[in-house]
């Protein structure tokens, strides 16, 4: 396949439009899932040191032959680490043998610790130090980017959170955008359950001659968004990179993002309640 284009993110880093997501891949079989994306076309792998695999993710990419320069390699701070964000990572790059990875998020704000804005203080100082290329946050809200902001005058590059047909987080979006900040969407496909089924995406994907799941994610690009698709079957990973051949019209984009329910959450991750150490 073409080589994936890329976006720039708000401190100039270079990703491409659609990344890996790796969770919960590991072990030999996951070395061999995320080896297979690799040589599908994915440049860009999404690990955290709560997933347990980043070792793989290394090792995938030595098994794959690709160049690690040519990978993007984003890991997650988890909640236990924000006192020690900066040990945190040295700590990933010893298990990963690297000098840096492209970009660290926190992983999540877990606001009853009261420490969230420490673990941002020290990801700055971790990117001063060349530890990291770019640094960013997972499931934060507006109050919560606006408490880091404040704290450090630096604005995060990226901003992962649940986004999916059936939670399309208009308002959480339009606040990333007002920011500069690039949306990263994980479930991008609603964990592949009823949203592929849903009338819009199916009535677009006839349209179109595409998958349902291609339709999904060809939406994430249409809302500007960066969907981390998982798959461990190699015939899908290839699919789900085919999404730049067709483009959904407005009305399409809005019928699917019209799917949005109340109670569209995949489990109960409300990040002003939901922790995860």
């Amino acid at each position: 396949m073409a080589e994936l284009p890329t976006r720039t993110l708000g401190d100039g880093t270079s990703v491409p439009v659609l990344g890996f997501g790796t969770y919960p891949l590991r072990g030999d079989t996951g070395v061999r899932a995320m080896a297979s994306a690799l040589e599908a076309g994915y440049r860009f792998l999404d690990t955290a040191v709560n997933y347990r695999n980043e070792r793989e993710v290394t090792e995938a990419i030595r098994a794959s032959g690709v160049d690690r320069g040519d990978v993007f390699i984003q890991t997650k701070i988890p909640g236990r680490d924000h006192r020690g964000a900066h040990r945190s990572l040295r700590t990933t790059l010893q298990v990963m043998d690297l000098d840096f990875v492209d970009s660290a998020l926190i992983h999540w704000p877990n606001p009853s610790q009261g420490t969230f804005v420490r673990a941002w203080e020290r990801l700055v100082e971790a990117k001063e130090e060349g530890l990291v290329r770019s640094i960013g946050v997972s499931n934060f809200t507006p109050h919560h980017l606006d408490a880091i902001i404040e704290a450090t005058g630096v604005t995060p590059a990226s901003n992962q959170i649940e986004l999916h047909p059936f939670f399309p987080q208009v308002q959480q979006r339009a606040d990333n955008e007002r920011r500069g900040i690039t949306t990263q969407s994980w479930a991008p496909l609603g964990r592949a359950g009823e949203v592929l089924t849903a009338e819009p995406v199916a009535t677009a994907a006839r349209a179109h001659g595409v998958t349902p799941a291609q339709v999904v994610l060809r939406w994430h690009l249409h809302l500007d968004a960066l969907p981390l698709p998982k798959s461990a079957d190699p015939q899908r990973q290839a699919g789900n990179l085919e999404v730049l051949g067709f483009d959904l019209s407005a009305a399409q984009v809005e019928a699917i993002t019209a799917l949005g329910r109340p109670d569209g959450r995949l489990f109960d991750a409300d990040p002003d309640t939901h922790e995860e150490m």
